[in-house]
């Protein structure tokens, strides 16, 4: 068999896979196999003449040049890898195979085309990142912060924002947004003619360039004239409920969102929404335990926590602090004539009113029924307690309107200061406790300050 039989080079390199190329010392290619298209997307005499910089992601740049120095001092490189742009704007991970023949005064390199292995590498490295942040992030803000951070080691994500659906108000709100050019969007109606709410409301992805619509692609969420030149969101599934969508936009023509990308971000809300949906459960339970359910007031566990926590700042300083502790008076009768439903809606409007009497330092608790106590931490003396009780009293006792009716009661408040009458938590609690019942005793609708117990016909109003 003569040589004559044997392919043609050039014909044996464009069977192959992978591009083979040939540089010169600047780095612009001389020689490209046929393979450069399904890699590039670039021709290869559309490449001759270009030099490798050209099509390189720019972060990449700086690190490569530093590669083929070493390379074009005799060095051969067989496993360095970096990223080129395709001529559709989508990212490639390219492995390189490259060698400097002095004689020849170029640089032969082999390029082989290792995205899909990188996608897969991505995903479970999200996978174990957003899992993690699941179980570390101290809350859903951290949560989304951590999730921000996974997505932009994947995709372009400089412009990102979390949508979140509630189903009971079917209001769309924004817990997390990150954009260059906007302020986080104002909560919607799910009836609002937004892509995200598309997305939320169809449960599917939408993916918008410029060459998929006819029209720009202008921002979703918010009336600033600022118009993104790609859009791409993605649902937040859990079982079988939108719970909202992720959604990355770009203003700048240099990044295009592909469908690999698309899958990529719905592989990732996929695990987002699960992670979501966990956080959620533990922020529950942890309110359950600290919170009381009917009125959303600290229970009495989370009230003696933060007492115990002052009394131990308090008996360092100079500054008081004081217990109310407070009974609402004929609650038994109300709750008996008119049912426990209307004894709940009573009790929720009387937390609400305790939210206005205090600062916002302050802490109101329910202890039980129809059993408030207020902690006035850093008080200047007992007479701002007395003052915060005569408001709690007028503020109580107006009258409540409520589906059952007009109705009235009012309160019963003791109060006990440290450290005129303890500096122990427990004891402050139950002298302002003992104190309350000498109130209600006398009447009711007054308070008694824990040292008048001696004449308690005489003490409060």
């Amino acid at each position: 068999m003569t040589s004559n039989s044997h392919l043609p080079h050039d014909k044996l390199l464009d069977m192959l896979l992978d591009v083979v190329c040939i540089v010169d010392i600047e780095g612009r290619f001389l020689s490209v196999s046929a393979a450069s298209e399904r890699v590039f997307g670039f021709r290869p005499e559309e490449m001759i003449g270009r030099t490798t910089f050209d099509m390189m992601h720019p972060d990449d740049r700086d690190f490569t040049r530093g590669l083929v120095d070493n390379i074009n001092l005799g060095n051969p490189s067989s496993d360095h890898e970096n990223r080129y742009i395709h001529k559709d704007g989508h990212v490639v991970h390219i492995m390189w195979s490259a060698q400097w023949l002095e004689a020849e005064q170029v640089r032969v390199g082999v390029a082989r085309d290792i995205t899909e292995r990188k996608r897969a590498e991505a995903k479970q490295t999200a996978l174990y990142a957003i899992s993690e942040a699941a179980h570390s992030a101290g809350d859903l803000q951290a949560l989304y912060q951590k999730v921000h951070e996974v997505i932009s080691q994947l995709l372009p994500a400089e412009h990102f924002f979390v949508a979140l659906h509630d189903a009971t108000t079917e209001q769309i709100s924004f817990p997390y947004s990150v954009d260059q050019y906007d302020s986080t969007p104002s909560s919607r109606a799910m009836t609002s003619c937004t892509r995200t709410a598309e997305v939320i409301r169809t449960g599917a992805p939408l993916l918008l360039t410029r060459d998929t619509t006819a029209q720009p692609v202008t921002k979703s969420d918010t009336e600033e004239e600022q118009q993104a030149v790609a859009w791409l969101g993605v649902p937040l599934t859990s079982g079988t409920q939108t719970i909202g969508a992720l959604v990355l936009q770009s203003y700048s023509g240099a990044v295009r969102y592909t469908e690999k990308d698309q899958e990529l971000l719905q592989f990732v809300s996929d695990q987002v929404a699960t992670a979501i949906e966990l956080k959620r459960t533990r922020v529950h339970l942890e309110f359950l335990a600290q919170y009381d359910q009917l009125t959303e007031l600290p229970n009495r566990t989370l009230f003696q926590d933060r007492l115990k926590n002052a009394l131990h700042k308090a008996n360092r300083g100079v500054l008081q602090l004081a217990v109310l502790y407070l009974d609402m008076d004929n609650f038994k009768q109300i709750n008996d004539t008119f049912g426990h439903t209307t004894g709940d809606h009573l009790l929720r409007e009387v937390a609400q009113r305790l939210r206005q009497c205090v600062r916002a330092s302050d802490t109101i608790g329910r202890l039980g029924g129809d059993e408030f106590a207020i902690l006035l931490d850093g008080i200047s003396s007992p007479t701002d307690a007395a003052l915060v009780a005569e408001k709690v009293i007028s503020s109580l006792s107006e009258p409540y309107l409520l589906e059952a009716g007009r109705l009235i009661t009012a309160p019963s408040v003791g109060i006990a200061t440290c450290p005129e009458h303890g500096r122990d938590d427990v004891q402050l609690v139950q002298r302002a406790d003992e104190a309350m019942y000498i109130a209600k005793r006398s009447g009711g609708k007054r308070y008694v300050v824990a040292s008048e117990y001696a004449n308690p016909a005489e003490a409060g109003r």
